[in-house]
């Protein structure tokens, strides 16, 4: 059966077929008296002529739907009643009846005062129909008031506070119906592209306005590269706010009254939204890949791009929600690309990490055997990574493992090289120390006495495990990683131990309590001094900045020596001599050599420090920055 669709305005008749559709009634059929048509053609022509503002001065200053609700609806009625009547004309083929001519006329003085009634609606409500209003609005119930009966106030301040946020929804809510009426109103009399024009006009300046007023500003690759660190990164702060802003206030409200006003059709509401919010959305996402591919050191870009990731990720499901439509699939896909940009991103500053490290070939020795620069610059980096483990997981999970040509085969005993089936990150981060610490093999070579390399590489290895188990890095690397790097740190200071105060240890006897000459005790005493002096000038030096691993080396020195050289002393001093002979050959108590122990590894060495404050950090980044540059 065929359905007539007619437009009005063009006194155009266009025939559709409907499967199922029902026949038109027995009025659409028969021949209409004048009375019947005229009726409400008259009735139509009195409350549209009264609004017309080219002939009533009084319509052209005042609101319909702002100063009489009521009449605004008739109005409405009216119309849509006119549109019937016109129909009813063309199906029994009166239309060029000056009747027909009269209802058309009218038509179009009603669809320009609705044309402007939409205008100011839209125009005066702006701060009621604002995105952040309108999804605010959308996602909350009325409030209830056993919201205030807690905070214990009185009836009539209670009333008061519910009255308000129902007053402010309210001017919100008749807003948007008053448009919703509107727009079907045209819409159903084939004004709809009058109603868009207008709608999208106005909608689309307030979603400009808001990513202007977000910080949201067009940008090339070539600005954002040429930008300090410290300027671009104050834009990225303000775009992760930006981000979370927009979605849950900007688009999601704007997303909402467009479904609200254009109910009555999809295809109108998916092109009005598309047009209004595609090149503001579209601007946000893209920032995030520029940033992607902008040239920066790892230690400025990594965590600022690892943020931006996660703030697109985590908002994925809204952003397909908002933007589902097919044509702003534009948005869609610049979210994807910027998600795939910043993961490369994200891959390519790991490689550069690495590579930092590799590349590190200064052969300074750091002072007091303390903590290398680069070690605490690894750590520091490595323990922020770790925070982002979550965001890493999804990033690194398809990377290839990383290739051990490059380090000593007896490095291989780490755990990063077990076979069991572990997670990508942990493999990844348990690589990264693993190249940190054979860097730092190669650098305790530099020093001539091999009893400071061992204390270096204690030192250091002391510090990557307390930075392990005070983060995140702790979950990712697990115990057995823990237990097997402590030993390694407690066979660096026994070796320490061996070789700086061996001599000391080798200068007492086996037995100190046995019996032997006054000439063999003075050799004894005299041999230990010698050797207890030597080894002290050349340990006093010496930082441990670990609390934990100095005193175990103190206790476990002070064990051998101290308590050893008590017994001989209390044994064998009277057999030295007279007085002056004792001064002479005893130039230690047991006392005096607890006390010069005591006083070990306390050392303010400024590079071997293990604080983190903000000039030390600064200084590490300078450092490490210097040989990225190189």
């Amino acid at each position: 059966m065929k359905s007539l669709c007619f437009s009005p305005r063009t006194a155009s008749l266009s025939i559709s077929r409907q499967s199922n559709s029902p026949s038109l009634s027995s009025t659409a059929r028969r021949r209409f008296s004048q009375s019947e048509i005229e009726q409400p053609i008259d009735a139509a022509a009195a409350i549209i002529m009264k609004w017309d503002a080219e002939t009533s001065a009084y319509a052209g200053v005042t609101s319909l739907f702002h100063e009489n609700k009521r009449e605004a609806m008739q109005f409405t009625k009216s119309v849509n009643e006119l549109q019937d009547i016109m129909h009813l004309l063309v199906s029994d083929q009166d239309s060029g009846s000056e009747k027909f001519s009269q209802a058309q006329r009218l038509m179009q003085i009603a669809m320009k005062r609705l044309q402007k009634e939409f205008y100011q609606i839209l125009s005066t409500n702006r701060a009621d129909l604002d995105p952040e209003s309108v999804s605010t609005r959308s996602s909350r119930t009325s409030t209830s008031m056993s919201d205030y009966d807690d905070d214990g106030l009185p009836d009539d301040e209670i009333r008061t506070a519910g009255d308000s946020i129902t007053e402010l929804e309210d001017v919100s809510s008749t807003a948007m119906s008053d448009l919703k009426l509107i727009a079907d109103c045209m819409i159903a009399s084939g004004y709809a592209k009058e109603c868009i024009r207008v709608y999208k006009i106005i909608r689309k300046s307030i979603i400009d306005e808001g990513i202007y007023k977000l910080g949201i500003e067009k940008l090339s690759s070539s600005q954002v590269n040429k930008m300090d660190w410290d300027v671009l990164d104050l834009k990225i702060k303000n775009w992760l706010d930006a981000e979370k802003i927009s979605l849950r206030t900007l688009f999601k409200g704007e997303r909402i009254l467009c479904d609200h006003v254009f109910s009555s059709s999809d295809s109108i509401k998916e092109s009005c939204f598309a047009e209004i919010s595609k090149e503001g959305a579209t601007l946000l996402f893209g920032f995030a890949e520029l940033v992607a591919k902008a040239k920066k050191s790892p230690m400025e870009k990594m965590f600022r791009v690892l943020d931006m990731y996660r703030a697109i990720s985590e908002d994925w499901q809204e952003i397909e929600t908002i933007f589902a439509f097919e044509s702003v699939s534009a948005v869609r896909l610049q979210a994807i690309n910027s998600l795939v940009r910043l993961s490369e991103s994200v891959l390519s500053l790991l490689t550069d990490f690495e590579s930092t490290i590799h590349k590190d070939s200064s052969k300074a020795m750091t002072p007091g055997s303390g903590l290398h620069r680069l070690t605490m610059y690894s750590m520091d980096y490595l323990t922020l990574l770790a925070d982002y483990c979550n965001i890493l997981t999804d990033i690194i999970s398809d990377w290839p493992p990383p290739a051990k040509s490059s380090l000593p085969e007896s490095f291989f005993n780490s755990p990063v090289s077990d076979d069991s089936p572990r997670p990508a990150i942990s493999v990844r981060i348990a690589w990264l120390i693993l190249v940190l610490l054979c860097k730092l093999d190669c650098k305790s070579k530099h020093y001539k006495d091999v009893s400071l390399s061992y204390l270096f590489l204690a030192n250091n290895l002391q510090h990557v495990i307390s930075r392990v188990r005070a983060s995140n890095l702790m979950y990712l690397l697990g115990e057995e990683w823990i237990t097997k790097h402590e030993a390694k740190v407690r066979q660096f200071a026994a070796n320490y131990e061996r070789l700086a105060w061996g001599q000391v240890f080798a200068s007492l006897p086996e037995n100190p309590m046995a019996s032997m000459t006054g000439g063999k005790a003075k050799e004894c005493f005299m041999k230990f001094t010698s050797s207890f002096e030597d080894a002290y000038s050349k340990q006093c030096s010496c930082v441990v900045p670990d609390l934990k691993l100095r005193d175990e080396i103190k206790a476990s020195i002070g064990t051998k020596v101290v308590a050893v050289y008590r017994e001989f002393y209390d044994m064998h001093k009277s057999t030295v001599g007279e007085e002056s002979s004792e001064k002479l050959f005893v130039r230690f108590s047991p006392e005096d050599v607890g006390n010069y122990l005591s006083e070990l590894f306390f050392a303010t060495v400024s590079s071997g420090s293990s604080s983190t404050s903000s000039s030390t950090s600064s200084h590490h980044h300078r450092y490490m920055r210097s040989l990225l540059r190189a």
